[in-house]
C-alpha cells in the first residue's frame, strides 16, 4: 500500500506503527516541504500530535526550521520557497504548473541542502490543472533524476523519495473532468501503478472519521449537504480532546490553530497520522 488516504488517517492505525519505525524517521528522514494555505494542514497538524499524549513529546518530536536535532524529524516547513527561478511562482503546485520542478532541481543542487532525502510538495486548488501533462510527468521526471538510481549525482549518495498529494475538496464541486475527486483518481492510480507514496488530501476530507462514510459534495473543511452538516464539527462535538482528538498548533506557536480554511481540528489532526504513516512504510513496515 502506498496511498495515504482515509482508510489510514487514523490514530488506531498510527498507534499500530511499531515505534522502530517511527524512530528510524526521526533519525534518518529530512524533509523539505512547500506549500500555501491548505498545505498548513500537515504542519499544523504535525506539531500539535506531539503534544496529543504522554510520550508523543518524544515519539513524534519534529522541528520545523531546517535545523537537525537528535531524536527529532527534521521537517522543514516552505523550504523550497526562495529555490524557484527568476519570474516563475512556485510557492505550490497550483501556480505556475511546472515551476516546481525547476525549484526543487535549484533546491536539492544547493550544498546546503545536502541532507535533504523527502520532498513533498501541495495543492492549493487543483481544479482545472493539467495533472497528466504537467505535474506527474514533472514529479516523475525528478524522481529519475535525484531518486533511487537517479541520474544526478548527488542521488547516489543521498537518494530522495517524493511523496505525492492530491488536491483539496471544493464544496459541491468535487466530480467531473478537472475537479478533485477526478484528479485524485488520476494521482492516486498513477503512484499505485509506479509504487509512489501519495497523501490523499481529497480522500481524507471526503470521508467521515468515525464510520468512513464518502461524502462526494463535501467542502475541504468537511461540510456536506449530504451529510446535513459538518461531520467532523459533530465528531469533535462529541468527543474529548486530548484523548479522541488533539489541538493543533502552527509551527513556532503556542496558540491553538486549525490550519487554513479549517473551522475544526479533526482534518489536521489526520492528515498528521497520514504523513507518518508514509515515513514509516518509507521506513521499511509492512503497514500491517
Amino acid at each position: 500500500d502506498f496511498i495515504a488516504d482515509f482508510s489510514v488517517a487514523k490514530e488506531s492505525t498510527l498507534r499500530a506503527i511499531p515505534p522502530a519505525y517511527i524512530a528510524y524517521a526521526r533519525e534518518h528522514y529530512h524533509i523539505a516541504y512547500q506549500h500555501t494555505s491548505h498545505g498548513t494542514h500537515v504542519p499544523f497538524g504535525l506539531n500539535g500530535l506531539q503534544r496529543y499524549k504522554a510520550g508523543d513529546e518524544n515519539l513524534f518530536a519534529v522541528t520545523f526550521d531546517g535545523t537537525s536535532v537528535p531524536g527529532k524529524l527534521d521537517f522543514e516547513d516552505y523550504a523550497l520557497s526562495d529555490s524557484h527561478a527568476p519570474g516563475d511562482d512556485a510557492s505550490d503546485l497550483s501556480r505556475n504548473e511546472t515551476a516546481f520542478i525547476q525549484a526543487t532541481r535549484n533546491f536539492l543542487d544547493a550544498s546546503k541542502n545536502s541532507d535533504i532525502n523527502v520532498v513533498m510538495w501541495s495543492w492549493c486548488s487543483i481544479v482545472r490543472h493539467d495533472v497528466e501533462t504537467n505535474y506527474l510527468p514533472g514529479m516523475q521526471t525528478l524522481i529519475n533524476e535525484y531518486g533511487a538510481g537517479g541520474s544526478k549525482s548527488r542521488a547516489a549518495q543521498t537518494p530522495v523519495t517524493f511523496i505525492f498529494m492530491t488536491g483539496h475538496a471544493e464544496t459541491g464541486n468535487n466530480i467531473g473532468p478537472g475537479k478533485p475527486k477526478n484528479q485524485a483518481d488520476l494521482i492516486r492510480d498513477y503512484c499505485e501503478g509506479h509504487r509512489y507514496y501519495c497523501l490523499d488530501y481529497f480522500s481524507i476530507e471526503s470521508h467521515d472519521y468515525k464510520n468512513d462514510a464518502y461524502y462526494s459534495d463535501c467542502s475541504d473543511d468537511s461540510y456536506s449537504a449530504q451529510y446535513g452538516g459538518n461531520y467532523n464539527d459533530d465528531y469533535q462535538n462529541n468527543h474529548t480532546e486530548g484523548v479522541d482528538w488533539f489541538y493543533n498548533y502552527a509551527p513556532g506557536s503556542d496558540t491553538p490553530g486549525y490550519g487554513s480554511h479549517l473551522n475544526q481540528h479533526i482534518t489536521a489532526n489526520r492528515k498528521a497520522y497520514a504523513f507518518w504513516w508514509i515515513l514509516a512504510r518509507n521506513a521499511g513496515w509492512n503497514g500491517y
